[in-house]
């Protein structure tokens, strides 16, 4: 039967390399996208998916690595907090400066098919 600190450690690893690859990918859609829009969106998936699930994996490893004492408890909880704190913060993040480019007018994204927050832009 597997110990609970190798399952711990293994399934810590898997959300290392998963916050990798998410990162990988975000940054070839953040290349490969053709507007602000759509590059914002690729940025804010590698924001979560490239940071949230690493903390994660960490805050799982430092669980299961007995050799850190009492200071895995510290590092576990410290990679939770900030996950759940970028977690919070990403999203509003990238909707207020998807709003305030929208509202400068700066980004235009071609062919406009429809804007419900300013009607003017597509008409």
């Amino acid at each position: 039967m597997l110990e609970l600190r190798v399952v711990l450690y293994v399934l810590g690893a898997f959300l290392l390399c998963l916050g990798g690859f998410a990162t990988l990918v975000s940054a070839i859609g953040f290349h490969r996208f053709k507007n602000f829009y759509l590059r914002l969106h690729a940025a804010t998936v590698g924001t979560i998916w490239g940071s949230v699930y690493p903390l994660v994996g960490i805050a799982l490893v430092a669980i299961a690595i007995e050799e850190l004492g009492a200071y895995r408890w510290y590092i576990s909880g410290s990679s939770i907090v900030a996950a759940i704190v970028i977690l919070m913060l990403a999203p509003a993040g990238s909707h207020a400066l998807a709003r305030g480019v929208h509202r400068a007018r700066v980004a235009r994204v071609k062919p406009c098919i429809a804007d419900k927050l300013d009607p003017e832009l597509c008409g």
